[in-house]
Formats: structure tokens, C-alpha cells, sequence
């Protein structure tokens, strides 16, 4: 598994050092599945999920995901940053760790030319998420 900075530094946060064992059943959902057939900022997909009775990760799920999911279809391009929502990606909705804008906000899962990657990625509030922006999210 790769990791690119962005996932090294959530790594390194303080949640990650005791985690707690939880059973937890995860489910995958677009923004337009959630209600956003335009799709929306960050908060706006977070409040349509609760919305639909679906909660967020947390954000200690992601490497787990990742370590779950690796035979994930490789992706259509091999692009890693271009200021949108990557190809193929699926992003492990959390509440972020941190407001300060250039902290990561949170994780995603991607394999990019048969390479198996944790990435993180940062964003603010006023990013617009695609609508066919795939989403993990936590089944109550």
C-alpha cells in the first residue's frame, strides 16, 4: 500500500495511537444517491448522508478500508492530484480531524496503475463534490 503526505499526516494525529475496536457495517453511495443530483460542498453531502440515515466514518476507518478493499478496480487515468475529485476514488467520509484549512480533511481510497493507495486530501467548505463522487459511508 502507498501512502501519499496527506495520509502520513492524519496517520500521525493522536486518534490513531489507541484505537478502539468497533463492529461497523460500511456501505458505498454516491452524492446524487444521497440526494444531490448536482452534488455539494463537503458539509452539504455530510448533512444529506445523516439525512439518509447513514453516519460517517470514523476517521480511523480509513486504513482499514484500505487494507479491506485491496483488489479495488484500478482507476481509468493515472492523474494522483489535479484540484478535483479523482477517478475512481472512494472517500472515506469523516469528520475531519481539524477546521485549519490545510490539514488534511480526511482519507480516500485509490489504485492507480495497479499501485494500492491511502491517500489523503485536503479541502475546504466552498469545494463542490461531483455527484458520481463515490462515498464510504457507516450502515446504522
Amino acid at each position: 500500500m502507498r501512502l501519499n503526505a496527506h495520509a502520513e499526516t492524519l496517520l500521525e494525529h493522536p486518534v490513531f495511537d489507541d484505537p478502539r475496536s468497533e463492529d461497523l457495517r460500511f456501505v458505498e453511495r454516491t452524492a446524487q444517491q444521497l440526494g444531490l443530483p448536482a452534488g455539494g460542498t463537503q458539509s452539504q453531502v455530510f448533512e444529506a448522508t445523516r439525512k439518509h440515515g447513514f453516519q460517517l466514518c470514523p476517521v480511523i476507518s480509513g486504513p482499514f478500508l484500505r487494507l479491506a478493499t485491496m483488489h479495488q478496480l484500478n482507476a481509468p487515468d493515472s492523474v494522483l492530484s489535479g484540484g478535483r475529485a479523482p477517478t475512481g476514488a472512494i472517500h472515506v467520509a469523516a469528520k475531519p480531524l481539524s477546521d485549519d484549512e490545510l490539514y488534511p480533511k480526511g482519507f480516500y481510497l485509490r489504485v492507480v496503475d495497479h499501485d494500492v493507495w491511502l491517500r489523503g486530501y485536503r479541502c475546504d467548505d466552498t469545494y463542490e463534490w461531483d455527484p458520481q463522487q463515490r462515498l464510504a459511508l457507516v450502515e446504522p
